[in-house]
């Protein structure tokens, strides 16, 4: 009973089904196998989830296994052997006709051209004239690389849609299906800074692009936000790429506070566990996290909430014991576990030293969750590392906090932007007082 609750209590915070909104069928794989090996929820249901996915897909022997799983006892159907059948027919006719356009691309002088050609048009000119290359050729090709994606042949889907990037005009219906379907695959692959590449690739187009819409803009924007965690959380430059992007760039933050603020999770831990820009972006992010609480909140964006808004150094506590269990069954996050926690727990210290002066081991060591023993060990490291301007008095068992003076530089940026908000301020005052006077029409009317 105790176990049930407990997992009931972890499914709560579970991600995976808002997630799964703006994923590829495919990328919701990944997430299905991590919750099954967290056992988080039913099993049978699991593989029901699965079994539903993989319909829609060919990858049939991946579906005939988990069917024989879910139901042991059960003949397997015989709706999967004929899709097979059809599949494997399908397959040899793409193959048939994606023959003599493969056979181009293996040319070694093409793959030249290919590489160091950075206009479409051009090389379609080269292949024309040199190969007989033909137009509906790209189309062939594009229809061949989602095939092989449906199959789950993630490296040959990239490879062919990396000719048809290549060869179609961006106003090509096809082109950024091609875009999307390039960085899946590379996703699925964990080629991380191919991934990296195709994503900007893809970011550039979408800001580039109205898609006749605001909606349908901000839906592509929406679907990138949450593809893109996939790559943030596995290159080396993620955290610092996902604050520029998630916190920083306007279109962006504006599309997660409307259609998806469950992200703030996400960039809150990026930020934490991000040493070098954290003490920079935290008053920012903590903005972001008090404007959007009424309508998300975890423990993590809590965790936040409770250190820079409530100062509450008790709930601050709790809420990082919670944060570890949201951590640990989280499929993005798992592996900043231990950065979040060692981050978390220097962000309480430095918060409570702003505080006092003298600071009893014993009592930090309960803020922190830890023995007085290692919270002491743990302060003595960082007075080594240079990252804390503090003496121990183990007789009293006291932590004496130095003077934290602020550098006279970063004194002259705090004050330059003050002065720069005012001066804008000012400036706007000024231009309301000189409408009111020269019109008497209301501004709302007038922009009517």
């Amino acid at each position: 009973m105790r176990k049930e609750s407990l997992s009931a209590k972890m499914a709560e915070f579970d991600l995976t089904t808002r997630m799964g909104q703006y994923l590829d069928r495919h990328l919701v794989f990944p997430l299905l196998e991590f919750l099954s090996v967290k056992e988080l929820y039913d099993e049978k249901e699991m593989l029901k989830g699965k079994l539903d996915l993989l319909s829609n897909t060919n990858m049939v022997d991946f579906a005939m296994d988990v069917h024989k799983t879910l139901y042991p006892d059960q003949e397997v159907p015989t709706t999967f052997f004929n899709k097979r059948g059809n599949v494997v027919t399908q397959l040899k006719s793409l193959q048939a006709e994606t023959e003599l356009i493969t056979k181009i691309f293996e040319d070694p002088e093409v793959m030249r051209q290919m590489q160091s050609s950075r206009d479409g048009r051009q090389l379609f000119d080269y292949l024309f004239k040199e190969h007989g290359f033909k137009a509906e050729m790209v189309d062939t090709l594009y229809n061949y690389a989602k095939f092989q994606y449906e199959c789950g042949n993630y490296s040959a889907a990239a490879e062919y849609l990396y000719f048809v990037r290549i060869l179609l005009p961006p106003n090509d219906r096809n082109y950024l299906n091609a875009l999307w379907g390039k960085l899946a695959s590379e996703i699925l692959m964990q080629n991380w800074d191919t991934a990296l590449e195709d994503l900007n690739r893809l970011k550039e187009v979408i800001e580039a692009n109205t898609f006749g819409s605001a909606l349908l803009s901000l839906q592509q924007r929406t679907w990138l936000i949450h593809w893109s965690l996939f790559v943030f959380f596995n290159h080396p430059k993620g955290r610092d790429l996902i604050i520029d992007m998630f916190l920083y760039s306007q279109l962006y933050l504006n599309a997660i506070q409307t259609m998806c603020p469950h992200i703030l999770r996400y960039l809150t831990t990026a930020v934490i566990t991000n040493k070098t820009r954290r003490r920079t972006v935290l008053k920012d992010l903590v903005k972001v996290i008090q404007q959007e609480s009424y309508t998300y909140k975890d423990p993590i964006t809590e965790f936040v909430e409770c250190l820079y808004v409530h100062f509450d150094f008790d709930g601050a506590q709790k809420k990082l014991r919670e944060c570890e269990s949201v951590l640990m069954n989280d499929f993005f996050l798992v592996a900043c576990l231990e950065d979040f926690i060692e981050n978390a727990r220097l962000l309480i210290f430095e918060t409570f030293c702003r505080i006092h002066e003298c600071i009893s081991i014993s009592m930090l060591a309960s803020k922190l969750n830890m023995t007085p023993e290692d919270a002491e060990r743990w302060i003595v490291n960082l007075i080594r590392n240079a990252r804390l301007d503090a003496k121990i008095d183990s007789k009293l068992g006291h932590v004496v906090m130095g003077t934290q003076a602020v550098s006279p530089y970063q004194q002259v940026i705090e004050k330059t932007k003050n002065l720069a908000f005012r001066s804008q301020v000012l400036a706007m005052n000024i231009e309301k007082k000189l409408n009111a006077k020269n019109t008497e029409v209301p501004q709302w009317g007038a922009q009517e």
